[in-house]
């Protein structure tokens, strides 16, 4: 019975999808409910990807057509809409097509139904199981179910490198960096002007939090060992705690090991199936797997649009308990900067708790580098949850969540990712708290990456290059287009002294290839002036 319970269990969330979609469909047979509904999908579809209905083939993937992780969101959403139910978000990636997923949602029986047929499954006799699995044992299973190397993923993925390859110029990817990266790098006994760093201000390779981190590590060790809610605790974490709290003005903060888990496993314990949560089209990756494991509702707004987020909250925030507006510092692969005292109006309005990612925002925007709160001059208190990561201005690894004492304690003695996953390393811990008193006591730092920043996006669009949406920040994109002319005028960049990475579909759109130049408070005017110059002339070249 186990087996069947356990798959039961991980397709729960068709118990959150109403029966009553039958009857929004008049009650007409299963065929013509599949027919009505892919008729449905085929013009919206049609509507988004700005093509003709007749452009559009039933059976091809999703994926296939370009769709974006936020528009298949919508999408779904908008099926929520016309059907009058509650769907789960990852429809468009469990059914990957139009073809099967009308099938799926026409079919004669509710999920209800199926839910108790599954069930029924539990009053199963020793026996029968033994039968099935015999029978099972006897059919023919392709090897593309059990066979790593045979998924068409896996295949998917080969076929891109061989793509890259063929440039010529070898695997772009994992290249080991021999020293501490910042305005410079050393690859292959190489040294290069280094544009592939979250060191915004140095404060990696800094004397002072070097020598933290190897204090810490005589006196505690390298590791936690344990759960801090066990007995994996040290005086440090809370010392780090209570100064993240100080530095953004709040009462308290909860550090945890990863910058990807703590937005995963924040966003996916505070909300569930009865809440929604709203996010920037332009959100990162770590924000939409936390919303996937919730259950929540989701529904991505179009970047930096305020208006058409207050349309949605206008229009939804009634139907649902809880509801998250989430947005970004500075957007990292943009480099611009949520319109934040717009966002907390509306937040106050609708009565909704707000999310402020700052992983590329804090140390390096506002005056003395405390992040977006000071670049706008706002309380921080408007803030439900500011989140943040300690592996870029703060030379250590791990992410935090700070706000009110009520949230901290909550998530402290509950969230998973937290209470089940050891505790963040004393080295790093320390090299966080020396960071932070670094920042505070040089602020300078934080000034002279602001002006190295505005330099490179000021010489860039002198010379005409695309830098798309950046502006205050040291995310700076130089948008080709392209997806095999940014990987390679990323490797012409290489044979000529400068690292910088390239980025391609899917991180961004299909037509929105880039490199992504990250600037760093020791990176010389000589230095970005030689960079823009041999920058343009090799896009030319191009």
């Amino acid at each position: 019975m186990t087996l069947f319970k356990e798959t039961l269990h991980g397709n729960k969330e068709t118990n959150n999808i109403s029966p009553s979609r039958n009857a929004s469909l008049n009650g007409s047979s299963a065929v013509s409910k599949a027919e009505e509904i892919q008729g449905w999908l085929i013009d919206k579809l049609a509507e988004v990807l700005e093509l003709e209905p007749n452009q559009i083939d039933v059976r091809q993937d999703f994926e296939e057509y370009g769709l974006e992780s936020a528009e298949a969101i919508n999408l779904s959403g908008d099926l929520e809409d016309y059907l009058g139910c509650r769907l789960p978000p990852t429809l468009l990636w469990d059914y990957q097509n139009i073809e099967a997923l009308a099938q799926y949602l026409g079919t004669g029986n509710s999920l209800q139904d199926r839910v108790n047929s599954a069930k029924d499954l539990e009053f199963v006799t020793s026996a029968d199981l033994s039968q099935a699995a015999s029978k099972q044992n006897s059919l023919a299973i392709s090897p593309e179910n059990y066979q790593f190397e045979e998924f068409p993923e896996y295949k998917k993925l080969k076929a891109q490198q061989e793509q890259v390859a063929s440039l010529g110029n070898g695997n772009p990817f994992f290249i080991p960096q021999e020293t501490v990266v910042n305005d410079r790098t050393t690859i292959d006994g190489r040294e290069l002007i280094n544009f592939a760093t979250y060191n915004y201000i140095g404060m990696c390779g800094d004397p002072v939090v070097t020598q933290a981190a190897q204090d810490a590590t005589k006196l505690y060790g390298t590791s936690a060992c344990a759960s801090r809610l066990i007995s994996g605790e040290k005086p440090i974490h809370r010392e780090l705690e209570q100064k993240f709290a100080d530095l953004i003005g709040v009462d308290d903060s909860i550090m945890m090991v990863g910058g990807h888990a703590t937005n995963v496993t924040t966003i996916g314990h505070l909300l569930s199936k009865d809440d929604l949560v709203i996010y920037d089209a332009f959100s990162h990756n770590s924000i939409m797997q936390g919303c996937f494991l919730s259950g929540a509702s989701l529904i991505a707004f179009p970047h930096n649009d305020n208006e058409a987020l207050e349309e949605i909250l206008s229009d939804r925030r009634h139907r649902y308990q809880r509801v998250l507006i989430v947005v970004e510092g500075v957007y990292s692969t943009d480099g611009d900067i949520a319109d934040l005292p717009q966002v907390i109006k509306l937040k106050q309005q609708y009565k909704t708790l707000l999310m402020v990612d700052e992983a590329h925002s804090m140390g390096t925007i506002g005056k003395t580098g405390r992040g977006i709160s000071e670049y706008y001059d706002i309380n921080p208190r408007d803030v439900d949850l500011w989140m943040g990561t300690l592996s870029k201005s703060f030379a250590s690894c791990g992410g935090y969540i700070a706000g009110s004492s009520a949230l901290i304690e909550y998530l402290k003695y509950t969230a998973p990712g937290f209470v089940f996953s050891v505790g963040m390393s004393p080295p790093n811990t320390a090299a966080a708290i020396a960071a932070i008193d670094v920042l505070q006591n040089e602020p300078e730092r934080a000034i002279t990456l602001q002006a190295r920043a505005k330099l490179f996006l000021d010489l860039a669009q002198e010379k005409g290059l695309n830098t798309g949406m950046s502006k205050d920040s040291p995310v700076i994109p130089i948008i080709v287009g392209d997806s095999l002319k940014s990987i390679q005028l990323s490797q012409n960049l290489f044979k000529r002294g400068i690292n910088v990475p390239f980025m391609i579909y899917p991180s961004v759109p299909q037509n929105g290839a880039r490199l992504r130049f990250f600037i760093t408070c020791n990176h010389t005017v000589e230095q970005i002036h030689l960079t823009v110059d041999v920058l343009a002339e090799e896009l030319n070249k191009l």
